[in-house]
């Protein structure tokens, strides 16, 4: 495995790899389970495999977010060996946005303006719709892999390959869980035990909509209510839930076809987020 730092770095290490099929893993370090499994999906598919270790300041609506994210390079460059990384692309925020920078990709419309959009700012997804064209750009990969518990960004992610016309699959993957039921996120490490306990609500919720669903509700106000039910005994403190079209992200009246089930809160002092597919058979 070998760690480049800059854009010509990273191209002239993939110069004679371009024959074969490149897997790309986007991250902003501080891995966990969830990245490893998207870092396994992209070795089992590919012949080379190169991951990005990258804080993106563009996408945090607060600083002290940004300043208390965990910088762990050491032991994500063990994770990554450990898992088959061929080239882990980790530059500076000055490489990646130089003196005189002065573009932004943006996307508009209920897909990036609604729920994480409207809650973060228009800011957070232009910043992240501008650094995955970068790093598209500077990695040219045959797939790139995310995760599906951000399935907001995934759709945005969607929207901007399309339009731009960008060679590129995106591969989602399961969102990846504790034993618990917790989805696994970086921030998870905030969490004190009592927190994390109260945190199980959100993933119980989730399910208290797929079971509701299953048994024949589709108006999305009373799938709601069961959710709220949930979170309000676990004094969760709720951004949103909503029920909305995963393609779209626009709202739903009736659950007839596919419907996300998205719910972002705060856990004591942490932001969590999840999500879940609804289908009319259930989930």
């Amino acid at each position: 495995m070998i760690v480049v730092r800059t854009v010509a770095e990273l191209r002239s290490a993939l110069r004679e790899s371009r024959d074969g099929r490149i897997g790309f893993v986007a991250t902003m370090g501080a891995l966990h389970e969830g990245h490893a499994s998207l870092l396994r999906a992209a070795r089992a598919d590919s012949d080379t495999v190169v991951m990005s270790i990258f804080v993106n300041p563009t996408q945090f609506d607060e600083q002290a977010d940004l300043a208390a994210y965990p910088r762990t390079e050491e032991a994500d460059l063990a994770l990554a060996a450990a898992e088959g990384v061929d080239v882990v692309f980790a530059p500076s925020a000055a490489e990646m946005y130089p003196a005189g920078f002065a573009t932004t990709v943006s996307i508009t419309g209920p897909i990036a303006e609604t729920l994480e959009g409207a809650q973060r700012g228009r800011a957070h997804f232009d910043g992240v719709a501008t650094i995955v064209t970068k790093l598209l750009l500077a990695v040219l990969p045959d797939a790139a892999y995310f995760g599906a518990k951000d399935a907001q960004q995934v759709g945005v992610l969607r929207r901007l390959v399309a339009d731009l016309n960008i060679p590129v699959q995106l591969v989602v993957c399961p969102t990846s869980r504790d034993d618990d039921g917790l989805a696994r996120s970086s921030r998870n490490a905030r969490l004190g035990a009592d927190e994390r306990a109260r945190a199980l609500a959100i993933p119980r919720a989730l399910q208290e909509v797929t079971d509701a669903s299953a048994s024949g509700i589709r108006d999305p106000e009373v799938l709601r209510s069961r959710a709220l039910d949930v979170l309000a005994e676990a004094l969760i403190e709720l951004e949103y839930i909503a029920i909305v079209d995963p393609e779209t992200f626009e709202p739903i009246t009736a659950v007839d076809g596919q419907a996300l089930v998205a719910i972002a809160a705060r856990v004591g002092r942490t932001r969590l987020i999840d999500n879940t597919l609804l289908t009319p058979g259930g989930s």
